[in-house]
């Protein structure tokens, strides 16, 4: 057995090894503590905002997914749609496999052109090709996601006038389609045009809490729920998830300040021996040449990748909060 076949079968090793400890760890008891607590807040508590948000939990650990994704090519392509269509930029399947295929043909060919390595080349290739678009998406819907949850208490702000003026609930959905810019004004638009055709007002709620999945959406449409199972002021209720959704966004940017500092140290630490790999390999081919040739630097390259990306992984892990 070469050194390169030892180094692949450690790493194989390591990997299987992650994976039973993130399966065989269990939950975290410390997070459970403060679920306790909190349950316990929620309760004892005769505050009107800690009421709510208990309601809201409370129907959010009770409800199932509509939506499930079983394994397999079809699931598989329905859920890369779904994520297409979460970035509300009109892509389609096929520009998305014209694009990572075009991507990953550029990649390896360029590093082949520098390297010589056929499968080296082929393997960074395909991860390039793989990878990069799936990023590309994943911070397009990270940022409509976020333009939504800024608009979104805005726009209950709006219903809640709207039905204190006596306006019923689609109407009122209506004018926030008209009147609010952006996403949200996108997905109003879409819900009050299925509720015009026929469709219930819960079933079209719910098609769009299934193809955003945002939270905040999602209390909207509990809230809506509720109420109508309940009754009582809707104009109160959405005033009171108005306050609860706009407590939450300020808690996220108070996080992200905090963990700025973090995040900023990873990425510099975590990105500099690339770039300057890259630099030394671009002005000097053969002073790192090695490492695309010889079995034993191929293995240390390897071998540093591993403990790099567990390094990676568990300061993503430190600086990411959970609301």
């Amino acid at each position: 057995m070469s050194i390169f076949q030892l180094a692949l079968v450690v790493i194989g090793v390591l990997a299987l090894m992650a994976i039973a400890y993130a399966l065989l760890a269990g939950p975290n008891a410390a997070k459970a503590g403060q679920r306790r607590l909190m349950a316990l807040r929620y309760r004892h508590s005769e505050s009107t905002d800690t009421k709510v948000e208990s309601q809201f939990k409370k129907a959010i650990a009770s409800r199932k997914p509509k939506m499930q994704i079983i394994a397999g090519s079809g699931s598989r392509i329905q859920a890369l749609a779904i994520r297409l269509d979460r970035t509300g930029k009109g892509w389609s399947l096929s520009q998305y496999a014209y694009t990572s295929l075009g991507i990953g043909l550029v990649v390896a060919l360029v590093l082949y052109l520098r390297s010589g390595s056929l499968m080296l080349s082929l393997g960074v290739g395909a991860l390039a090709g793989l990878g990069i678009p799936h990023f590309l998406v994943g911070r397009a819907i990270k940022k409509r996601t976020n333009n939504f949850n800024t608009k979104f208490p805005d726009a209950i702000e709006l219903l809640v006038r709207g039905l204190r003026s006596g306006l019923p609930v689609t109407e009122t959905l209506g004018v926030v389609a008209q009147e609010v810019p952006g996403p949200v004004g996108q997905e109003f638009k879409g819900i009050t045009e299925r509720i015009r055709i026929g469709r219930s007002m819960d079933e079209s709620l719910q098609e769009a809490a299934d193809r955003l999945g945002i939270a905040e959406f999602n209390f909207f449409c509990i809230t809506l729920a509720i109420q109508r199972e309940t009754g009582g002021n809707l104009a109160e209720t959405l005033s009171n998830l108005s306050d609860v959704l706009r407590k939450r966004s300020q808690m996220k940017l108070k996080i992200k300040a905090m963990s700025s500092e973090s995040k900023a140290s990873a990425y510099i630490v975590g990105s500099l021996p690339f770039i300057v790999f890259t630099m030394i390999w671009w002005i000097n081919p053969k002073y790192v040449g090695g490492f695309f040739v010889d079995d034993r630097l191929i293995a240390t390259g390897l071998g540093g990748l591993v403990w790099m990306s567990l390094g990676a992984f568990i300061m993503a892990k430190m600086v990411n909060f959970e609301i």
